[in-house]
Order: structure tokens, then C-alpha cells, then sequence
């Protein structure tokens, strides 16, 4: 993919920003800042005013809401946001500004970060969350490089939730049927639509890498290529947003929910991992003669650790642990080990230069910012702190154990509990986060579902 709209934006200032807009005929600019569940909030300006309102505002309690629209209002999540229900003022990262390649007429979009009135960054934003953890890494003269494998399913358009979903129309003029892994005919079933992704992709420099079939009727999967967490959480963030604009053009839907489709695989964002010393441009994974590392070592046992606890930000919602069930390729379990796929932690093959692990247990529901955030925190604990792993699992990591909380309110309690990772993550921001996901919980349990009006309803 063309490198000159990366460099070109690397090099942006606020000034640079404005003679960007005028260059491309920009009259309109969405202003997106991402919440805690990764929805795009925020306004949409004239090019005039976007000029004049530089730091504009927006009340801090966006940042809080749940995915039905709800805000808490328990003593913790009071305690963050309620008690002044004040605004925050919104400032442009001129690096993020890009194209929106489907708009009627010129228009720009542009993330924001979130700051206190002090200028200081509200330290609860998702963006500022990735941020802090970054900052750790540099104190150490590390510098970490991720690439995400994003999964997602196409489904038929699907305006009643209480039909099941199923695929979509290729352009044969028939549904798919059974499983296509790594299917070409597949794909190009749906050729048309992605045309029209890798355009839109194209248009707003996101580097996506391969697309390929994945194992579920009408799932695919898209590779980023490897680089700097704050920009691939943007590009997640951004990319979703280009799926789901790109599939409702062609009169279907794209979703990323982890468990969309029962008797289906669940849908996943694996996240590659290396750390780089910046000193000396080595990765610290591997030795000189290309044995694993110490600090690669660590960073295995501080994921072993801290997963367990981090799950609330890896399976988010109460369908993420649908995905998460053996056989399934899902893991269910903290072991590692190399060209697995059966356990939570893989290790690709790889050379020194390359050498990295893969955490395989983020669904594709997960917020990027957080999801990056965390894994990179549990590297990091286990890095810093000399954490041993485990010795590796050879065989099918189905056959051991569970090690992962099985529904949303285990793994709350267990991110309540790990005071290391809150400390990490910043505790006002777990706080606002369990807030949040305790009351979609809630919200969840007011709805009877199919499954207990059929075996319940006549037989208990």
C-alpha cells in the first residue's frame, strides 16, 4: 500500500492539519472519539467551525455508556463522572485525519483524545488508557510492535432480533453452504463488496495485509500489517467502522460479534506481539543466536498471569463467552505453545528478528484501545516483574483444563480483584469500565431468550 498518506500525516501539526483540509476541499469533519464499548461519539462540524472550536467539548459521561445508550449510576461510577456532570474538551490528533471515502461530498474524519480542563488527559478515555501503557514501555527504552488478525461475519440483512442471522446472497445468487475455510470461490463470491473495502482502505491508508476465509459460513478474516499499537487500535477502530458502511451498500451486514451464529465458530482479534529495544532496534524477544529470551519468557508468564483477570476486556459482553468453548478455535485455557492454535498463547515460527507470541483469546467485540492496552499490560507486569511461565503445552490444549472465567460477572470480579492490572490500567478507569459492564449485565438479564421458552416453559 502507498506510504506517502502515512508519512504525510507523521509529520502533521495543527497547522499542517489546516492546509490538509483546504488542500482537499474538506467542508466537513467528523469528530469521532471512541468509548469504552469502541462506539464512535462525538460531533460532526462545518469545516468553518471545526477551525473556531479547535478544543471543543463534550459531557464526560459519553465516555461511560453502555452499549444500549444507558449510564451507570452506582456509587463508583458516580464518584467519576456524575458528581460535577461536567464537559471535556476534545482536541484533533492531527495524525488520524483521513478521508471518509463514502461521503456524498469532501469530508474528513478525525480522532480525538480526551482532556480535563487542566490539560491533562482523562485518564478513563480508551485512547488515553493505550496511551499511559505506551509511556510505561518507553520508560524502559521499549518500543512495542503489534499486528491484529481481525475476524467478522457477512450475514444476510436482519431487521428482527428475534430471527436467527444467516448468510448473505454472493453474487452466484445462492447463500453459502457448510464451511469454506480458505475458500478463493468464497471470497469471490463477495468480490464486489471487497473491492469496495480494499478501496475505501486504500482511500484512508489503513495498511490492511491478507483476507482470507475463515472457518464459518460467511466469516472472513483481515490481517493488519505489524506497527505501533496507538495506530492499529485506530485502524481497528476505523476499519470496523469501513466494514459495516461497506456491507450495508451491498444489502448485507457485517458484524463482529464474537458468537453471531450458533453451530458456528466465534470470531476473534488475535494480536501479535514484539517488543523492540529502541536503543539498538533488536527485538528483546530473542537472543543473538536466536533462542527465546528472558524477557520473551516473562512476557508468556505475565500473560499466563494476568489473562484470567483481563478477560472483562477481552470478552466484553455476555455473548463474548460463547466464543469461548472447546474445540472451537477458541482457547479456554493460559497455556502456550509453538504453531498452536488449540491454546491461548501461540508461538508462530518465527526468526530472531520476528520472534513474537500471539494472544489468542481477544474477541472481536473487544474494544481495540483496550484490548491492546491490556495485553500489552500483562507483557509488561510479566516483563518487569520476572514472571516464569509455565513449560510449554505440546498436544491439544482442549484436553487441559479450563483457566478462563466462563461468563462476564467471573471475569469482573476477577479484574476487581488483580490490583497489580488496575494499578497498571488506572483504577478510575476500571472502576468507570466494571461500572458499565455490570449494568449491560443487568440489562441482559431482563430478556428471556428462545432457549428458555422452549425447554423451560412446559417442562419445569
Amino acid at each position: 500500500m502507498n506510504d506517502v498518506g502515512r508519512i504525510e500525516r507523521e509529520n502533521m501539526g495543527f497547522n499542517e492539519l489546516d492546509q490538509w483540509l483546504n488542500q482537499h476541499n474538506i467542508t466537513e469533519i467528523e469528530c469521532l472519539v471512541p468509548d469504552i464499548t469502541g462506539t464512535p461519539r462525538g460531533k460532526i462540524l462545518p469545516r468553518a467551525k471545526f477551525r473556531e472550536e479547535r478544543g471543543m467539548r463534550l459531557p464526560e459521561v459519553v465516555l461511560g455508556m453502555t452499549v444500549t445508550g444507558e449510564v451507570p449510576n452506582d456509587d463508583a461510577f458516580n464518584a467519576i463522572i456524575l458528581a460535577n456532570d461536567g464537559d471535556m474538551v476534545l482536541k484533533p490528533d492531527p495524525t488520524t485525519v483521513r478521508i471518509v471515502p463514502w461521503a456524498a461530498d469532501p469530508t474528513a474524519e478525525v480522532i480525538h483524545d480526551c482532556f480535563t480542563f487542566g490539560d491533562q488527559l482523562v485518564d478513563y478515555a480508551p485512547r488515553s488508557v493505550l496511551r499511559n501503557v505506551l509511556k510505561l514501555y518507553e520508560k524502559q527504552s521499549w518500543k512495542p510492535v503489534v499486528a491484529p488478525e481481525l475476524e467478522f461475519y457477512l450475514v444476510a440483512r436482519n431487521t428482527d432480533p428475534d430471527l436467527p442471522l444467516a448468510p448473505p446472497i454472493g453474487r452466484s445468487g445462492r447463500a453459502e453452504s457448510g464451511r469454506q475455510a480458505y475458500s478463493i470461490n468464497a471470497v469471490n463470491e463477495f468480490d464486489p463488496l471487497f473491492e469496495d473495502i480494499y478501496d475505501y482502505c486504500e482511500v484512508q491508508h489503513l495498511e490492511i495485509d491478507t483476507l482470507i476465509h475463515e472457518i464459518g459460513t460467511g466469516q472472513m478474516e483481515i490481517n493488519f500489517l505489524h506497527g505501533d499499537p496507538l495506530e492499529l487500535a485506530d485502524s481497528v477502530f476505523l476499519f470496523k467502522r469501513t466494514v459495516r458502511e461497506a456491507a450495508l451498500r451491498h444489502n448485507m451486514y457485517a458484524t463482529f460479534m464474537a458468537k453471531p451464529i450458533a453451530g458456528q465458530p466465534g470470531s476473534a482479534m488475535h494480536i501479535h506481539q514484539s517488543v523492540v529495544d529502541v536503543s539498538t532496534g533488536r527485538n528483546v524477544f530473542a537472543n543473538d543466536d536466536g533462542a527465546d529470551s528472558e524477557l520473551f519468557l516473562s512476557a508468556i508468564g505475565g500473560l499466563q498471569t494476568y489473562l484470567p483477570a483481563s478477560m472483562a476486556l477481552f470478552a466484553p459482553y455476555v455473548n463474548s463467552y460463547r466464543r469461548l468453548v472447546p474445540d472451537t478455535a477458541a482457547p479456554i485455557n493460559v497455556q502456550w505453545g509453538r504453531d498452536n492454535r488449540t491454546v491461548g498463547i501461540r508461538v508462530p515460527h518465527s526468526n530472531a528478528a520476528t520472534r513474537r507470541l500471539e494472544n489468542r483469546v481477544v474477541g472481536a467485540d473487544a474494544n481495540p484501545y483496550i484490548a491492546m492496552a491490556a495485553s500489552l499490560a500483562c507483557c509488561y507486569l510479566g516483563m518487569i516483574n520476572n514472571i516464569k511461565p509455565t513449560a510449554e503445552l505440546k498436544g491439544n490444549g482442549y484436553a487441559h483444563k479450563y483457566e478462563l472465567p466462563r461468563s462476564l460477572n467471573a471475569a469482573l470480579d476477577l479484574l476487581r480483584d488483580a490490583k497489580p492490572l488496575r494499578e497498571l490500567l488506572g483504577e478510575s478507569f476500571v472502576s468507570l469500565y466494571t461500572s458499565v459492564k455490570e449494568l449491560e449485565h443487568t440489562e441482559f438479564m431482563r430478556v428471556i431468550s428462545p432457549w428458555e421458552r422452549e425447554h423451560l416453559l412446559l417442562h419445569v
